[in-house]
């Protein structure tokens, strides 16, 4: 068989499917790589991935491994990079132990975008809402920074608090805090619009495409959580502009 074995060939499934799932890829797409894994090397393994578990069986010797998962923050690249990685394999362009070493730096893969790039992202979705709002060109402009604002306030708050939910509550606050504030001093013509464009950084919009991904797709227990922890973050997200419009009208009266 190579340089692995049956065991070798579970373990690295399993490393595949968690980095797959923890990374933003929905549970059809973990186990279909998986198992075409299992079946380019003439091993019958079969996957069952879940929210919390990825569960790895070879039917050949009924070895079976579980794999904890532990979601958190999206990273569609290294989903990006590991089905790229599958595909070489399956096309016999990686050996077995190159695949391993490849998946290993993926996983413990930290390269990030630097911070002006963020910013600038955030920015820019910022503003894309606007177009549609035919709003004017300062207000255009304003959501621009309130957008990056938001977005500076919500990864501050991530980075420094495990609390759930609440990073994309303070950045709603703080963007509503700031149109509000911006529309009371005679600076900006339209808050609302401004908010909404705003937000789009804080939109979970990936936990939603794969909530109705999974729910289309049969799986409907993952659909739900997907949904659920969605939903969860809209509320949040909404909360905090409640409470940031209340405190401009208690501090300002308008």
């Amino acid at each position: 068989m190579g340089d692995f074995d049956e065991k070798d060939v579970v373990t690295l499934c399993g490393q595949i499917g968690r980095v797959l799932l923890e990374n933003g890829a929905e549970t059809s797409r973990v186990e279909g790589t998986v198992e075409y894994i299992g079946r380019t090397v003439n091993i019958p393994i079969v996957c069952h991935a879940t929210m919390t578990a990825v569960f790895v069986n070879s039917e050949k010797s009924a070895t079976t491994r579980i794999f904890k998962v532990r979601v958190g923050d999206f990273n569609l690249q290294k989903v990006d990079k590991i089905n790229t990685l599958s595909r070489q394999f399956s096309n016999h362009e990686l050996s077995f132990a190159e695949l391993k070493e490849a998946v290993l730096e993926v996983e413990y893969d930290t390269s990030d975008f630097t911070w002006w790039q963020k910013w600038l992202g955030a920015g820019l979705v910022s503003v894309a809402p606007m177009l549609l709002f035919k709003a004017t060109w300062f207000d255009l402009f304003l959501s621009f920074f309130v957008g990056i604002f938001g977005f500076i306030a919500a990864q501050f708050v991530g980075h420094h608090s495990k609390i759930p939910y609440i990073s994309v509550a303070i950045g709603g606050v703080t963007i509503s805090l700031l149109a509000h504030v911006l529309m009371n001093l005679g600076v900006a013509s339209d808050a609302n619009n401004i908010i909404i464009s705003a937000l789009m950084p804080l939109v979970p919009g990936v936990a939603m495409t794969n909530s109705l991904r999974e729910i289309i797709e049969k799986n409907t227990i993952s659909g739900l959580v997907r949904a659920t922890d969605a939903i969860m973050a809209g509320i949040s997200i909404g909360s905090g502009v409640v409470i940031g419009q209340i405190l401009v009208k208690m501090i300002m009266g308008g």
